[in-house]
């Protein structure tokens, strides 16, 4: 018998990484939990976009539709900055978030592989 809450299944189906198609942006690495009674399970997910003047910008809009449903709440665990080249099939993940903190760029990076396994996802703790 399946006991999956309806959090950890809310969570499984959202992508581990949404960015945008080129360029440089800001990033936050967020973690999801379960609001659910006795369910203690998590997801980190990367997002990052041009749009967002703060890396609160992101977290905020992010939170927000994610927490909508009542099951779900989330953390921002840091930031950073990506630079995505798609024409060279790379992606570079660096910086910190003056708001939120260095984010694990390692745990980001293999974010994003999962979504782009076809490049190569760097990273390094340099730069703003």
């Amino acid at each position: 018998m399946c006991t999956q809450t309806k959090a950890a299944a809310l969570m499984a189906n959202i992508p581990q990484a949404e960015i945008d198609p080129s360029g440089v942006f800001k990033y936050v690495l967020i973690r999801v939990h379960s609001k659910e009674h006795g369910d203690d399970s998590e997801v980190d997910i990367v997002r990052g976009f041009a749009w967002a003047e703060f890396h609160a910008d992101i977290y905020d809009k992010v939170s927000e539709e994610l927490e909508e449903g009542g099951l779900l709440d989330c953390e921002c665990v840091g930031g950073g900055r990506i630079r995505h080249e798609p024409q060279n099939k790379k992606i570079h993940v660096y910086g910190y978030s003056l708001g939120f903190g260095r984010a694990n760029h390692a745990v980001s990076t293999e974010k994003l592989k999962v979504r782009y396994p076809d490049y190569e996802v760097t990273w390094d703790n340099e730069g703003y």
